[in-house]
């Protein structure tokens, strides 16, 4: 089942005259993201030798799914910085603090996408804008698509997830701390995981 832009070779009349999957096209509508059913979070090589991981526990945002016209789907999201949660409450701090995000001045991280294709299956690429602090740059996420169903409170739900990896760096994330064996205390390289869950807003 294609949710967003399938790739196809025949000319574009041919490619109109396909007919509308029904499943896909029942899909069509706005979805909210389902924070308490939701998971975003990262992972951070520490100290060269072993893996920091953490979550964003407060966060929101919304797909936009078109059944007929799938390249036009899109989806957003504002993750609050300050919810970032590493359970070590020190070390969470430091995050919030100037050294790393700044989240006083900058409270939200942000993704708009502004492409969405299909590789394959239920594989899918989507491409947009991510807004750290005060920079923005491209970021491509690759995501699954785990189905629809609906709940035992009668909401329609879609579910994703997928991942990406970032240079901080080039986001300004620039801290660091040289180590007496060489290296650095955080690495530049960062992986970000989207575990998805969103129910569809009523018509």
């Amino acid at each position: 089942m294609g949710l967003f832009g399938r790739k196809n070779t025949e000319s574009a009349t041919a490619v109109a005259t396909l007919p509308v999957d029904p499943a896909l096209a029942a899909l069509t509508g706005d979805y909210s993201i389902d924070p308490a059913h939701s998971s975003i979070g990262f992972t951070v090589r520490h100290a060269m030798v072993t893996n920091v991981r953490g979550t964003f526990a407060e966060h929101e945002g919304a797909l936009k799914l078109d059944g007929t016209d799938p390249a036009a789907s899109t989806a957003s999201i504002d993750v609050k910085i300050a919810s970032v949660d590493t359970g070590i409450a020190d070390r969470d701090g430091h995050l919030r603090g100037d050294d790393f995000f700044d989240a006083e001045r900058f409270p939200l991280m942000s993704f708009r996408s502004t492409r969405a294709e299909q590789l394959g299956g239920d594989a899918y690429r989507i491409t947009g804008d991510l807004t750290i602090k005060d920079v923005t740059r491209p970021l491509s996420i690759d995501l699954e698509f785990n189905g629809a169903a609906t709940d035992v409170y009668g909401n329609e739900r879609v579910g994703f997830e997928g991942s990406a990896e970032i240079l901080r760096s080039e986001w300004g994330l620039t801290w660091n701390a040289a180590l007496e064996t060489g290296g650095v205390m955080v690495s530049d390289k960062v992986k970000l995981t989207f575990d998805i869950s969103a129910i569809k807003n009523a018509a």
